[in-house]
C-alpha cells in the first residue's frame, strides 16, 4: 500500500504536467516589470526600514527562515513536505549565500511571481501563492529591511525531492492549476478596515496556506478558503476560521479573535502547536488596528454547510463511559465538570474548535504531549497543560478524547486507540 500511495499522486502529476505542456506549451505567465530600478540610498530611509521590519513580522518571515538556535533570517533548515524536504534559504544580505546581490526587481519577482533570481520556478513551500497579493510598496519595504540586516554566511542546502517532484518544470503544470498571480484589489463595497484585514489575511499573513485542505498534488483549489485543513507532515489540524454558523470559530466575537492573536488566549480557546509559534513570533506584535482589521475580515467569512452527523459505532458508548472516568480523574479539576474552563487560565473544552475539529488530531496530541500556550508580552506567565503520554494508555487517551468530543454541546466523531498510537510517535514539528 505504501508504494501505491506514492504512485497515484506521481502518475497524476505526470498526467497534469503533460496536459499543461500541451495547453500552454511551456509558456510562463508574463510578469510586468517592477517599475524602475530602486536607488540604493532610498532603501536606507528609516521610515521605510521601520515599515519593512513590521511587515516582515506580519509575514512571520523569521518563523521559516531561521533554524532552531540559528541566526534570524539566515535559513539553515529544511521544510518537510509529503514530496521531500525543501530547504529554506538564507535571506540575509550575504553576497554569496544570501540576497546580497539581489536587486529589488529580483525580490519582487520571487514574492509576486514565484520565480527565482534567474527565472527558475520556486517550490510553493515558499508561499508565493499568497505573497503575490502583497503590494509593490510593501514588498519594497520588506526588501529594504532585509538588506539592512547583518550579512550571515550560511550555505543553502539542496532540495531532497523524489522524482517526478524533483523536476522543476513540473511546476509549470502545478502553477496552471493552483497559482493566480496578482496584487490584492480592495473591494469598494467594503470598509477600509475590512480591506486591510483581507489584505493581511490573504497576503502577508498567508493564513490559507495552513487553514485550507490540500489535495494529493499539494495544492489548494481556488474555491477553498480558510475552511480548515490538516497541516502536511506536522499532524496538526488548522481549523476553519469562519465565525458563522457551522464555522470552526462559530460564536467567536471580534474581541475573542483579537485576544487570541495578541495574547495567545481568549475566552473561547487558546493557541497551541504551530499556532502558538505564530502568535509568539508574529501576531502578538501587530498593532491593535491591524488585529481588529483581521477580526473584521474573519467575521465576514460565510457560514458553512451543516456537517454530516458523525457515525456512532457500537463502541462509542463504551469509549464515552471509560472517558468519563479518565476525565474526572485527570481533567475536570482544571477544565471543569462541564468543560467550561477557567477564564484567562484554562481554556474551555465545550465548543472549542481544537476539540471538535474533524480529525481529532489536536485534542489527541495535546493530551499526549501537553498544551503549551505562547509566552507573550500581554501574557508572560501562561498556564500550560502537562503531557499524559506516560500516564495514559492509547485506549485511555482515545476514551477521554472521544468523551470531550461528544459531551456537552460537542458532537464530533470518536477517536480510536490505533490513531492515538500513530500520533504518540509523531514529532511535534
Amino acid at each position: 500500500m505504501k508504494w501505491l500511495r506514492w504512485l497515484l499522486p506521481s502518475v497524476a502529476l505526470l498526467v497534469v504536467l503533460a496536459l499543461g505542456w500541451v495547453l500552454f506549451g511551456g509558456r510562463s505567465q508574463p510578469t510586468p516589470p517592477a517599475a524602475s530600478k530602486v536607488a540604493a540610498a532610498s532603501l536606507r530611509d528609516p521610515a521605510l526600514l521601520a515599515k519593512g521590519e513590521y511587515l516582515a513580522t506580519v509575514g512571520d518571515c523569521a518563523g521559516c527562515h531561521t533554524a532552531q538556535g540559528g541566526v534570524r533570517y539566515a535559513g539553515g533548515r529544511a521544510l518537510a513536505t509529503p514530496f521531500g524536504n525543501i530547504p529554506v534559504p538564507n535571506i540575509t544580505p550575504d553576497r554569496e549565500t544570501g540576497l546580497g546581490d539581489w536587486s529589488f526587481e529580483d525580490f519582487w519577482q520571487a514574492l509576486h511571481s514565484g520565480k527565482g533570481r534567474h527565472g527558475e520556478l520556486l517550490y510553493p513551500a515558499f508561499s508565493y501563492t499568497s505573497y503575490t497579493k502583497v503590494s509593490h510598496d510593501d514588498a519594497l519595504a520588506i526588501f529594504a529591511w532585509l538588506q539592512s540586516l547583518a550579512p550571515v554566511r550560511q550555505k543553502n542546502m539542496t532540495p531532497a525531492l523524489a522524482f517526478p517532484y524533483s523536476v522543476r518544470n513540473s511546476l509549470k503544470a502545478w502553477r496552471v492549476l493552483y497559482f493566480r498571480e496578482g496584487e490584492f484589489k480592495p473591494d469598494p463595497a467594503q470598509s477600509a478596515e475590512w480591506n486591510r484585514g483581507a489584505y493581511l489575511v490573504q497576503g502577508l499573513g498567508h493564513c490559507n496556506e495552513c487553514h485550507a485542505a490540500r489535495d494529493t498534488l499539494g495544492g489548494t483549489p481556488q474555491d477553498v478558503h480558510l475552511s480548515g485543513g490538516q497541516i502536511p507532515m506536522q499532524n496538526w489540524y488548522a481549523p476553519d476560521l469562519s465565525t458563522g454558523r457551522n464555522g470552526g470559530l462559530e460564536g467567536w466575537s471580534a474581541q475573542d479573535i483579537v485576544d487570541l492573536l495578541k495574547t495567545g488566549q481568549s475566552a473561547r480557546g487558546a493557541a497551541f502547536g504551530p499556532m502558538a509559534a505564530v502568535v509568539s513570533g508574529s501576531t502578538q506584535h501587530l498593532s491593535d488596528a491591524d488585529l481588529r482589521a483581521i477580526a473584521s475580515y474573519l467575521q465576514s467569512l460565510p457560514s458553512r454547510e451543516q456537517p454530516a452527523p458523525p457515525t456512532t459505532p457500537f463502541d462509542a458508548r463504551t469509549l464515552a463511559e471509560q472517558g468519563t472516568k479518565v476525565y474526572a480523574k485527570h481533567c475536570a479539576a482544571c477544565h471543569g465538570k462541564r468543560g467550561e474552563g477557567v477564564a484567562g487560565v484554562y481554556p474551555p473544552l465545550d465548543g472549542n474548535s481544537s476539540v471538535t475539529e474533524p480529525t481529532g488530531i489536536n485534542a489527541t496530541r495535546m493530551v499526549l504531549l501537553g498544551g503549551f500556550t505562547p509566552v507573550t508580552a500581554a501574557n508572560q506567565r501562561p498556564y500550560s497543560m502537562p503531557p499524559f503520554a506516560q500516564q495514559l494508555s492509547d485506549a485511555e487517551v482515545a476514551a477521554v478524547v472521544t468523551y470531550i468530543r461528544r459531551t456537552w454541546t460537542n458532537q464530533a466523531s470518536i477517536v480510536r486507540a490505533e490513531a492515538v498510537s500513530t500520533y504518540r510517535h509523531t514529532p511535534i514539528d
